[in-house]
């Protein structure tokens, strides 16, 4: 669990964020916080993402947040999909924009922005279709 940082109300106001973020785009965001991240954060979230089934939407089209809150660490990960159709650049940004809200202690208001942020990306290049579903949970994954 990651209580160090965020209330179950906060957990639930990521998950509505997600929602929200989703829902004009067959793309797929999952946010997984844990309190510590032992070696590279983005070997960890390569990790989180094949065990949280995010490398088997049909569009390749998952986007991982992931933060280890006592450690610090954080990375964004996207499938080949939107991987293809962003530039590394956009990442990049995405994370800078992410350790600043961090930076000022602003965690729940950091994760909104790059959530919101990442949703308009997957609405730009993959816009929700007739017959989209929902392909993953929008629950915060807690480790």
């Amino acid at each position: 669990m990651a209580p160090d940082l965020f209330t179950q109300a906060d957990l639930d106001r990521l998950s509505a964020c997600i929602q929200q973020a989703e829902l004009q785009s067959s793309g797929e965001i999952r946010v997984h916080l844990e309190k510590h991240c032992r070696g590279n954060a983005l070997d960890r979230a390569r990790t989180l993402f094949h065990q949280l089934g995010m490398d088997r939407t049909e569009l390749r089209n998952g986007v991982l947040i992931y933060v280890a809150t006592q450690d610090r660490k954080v990375s964004i990960l996207g499938d080949e999909g939107i991987h293809q159709q962003v530039t590394d650049q956009f990442w990049s940004l995405e994370l800078e924009n992410l350790l600043e809200f961090f930076g000022r202690g602003e965690y729940l208001q950091g994760l909104e922005n790059v959530i919101a942020d990442v949703g308009s990306k997957l609405k730009m290049h993959f816009p929700a279709q007739k017959n989209d579903r929902n392909e993953l949970t929008n629950e915060i994954s807690l480790g």
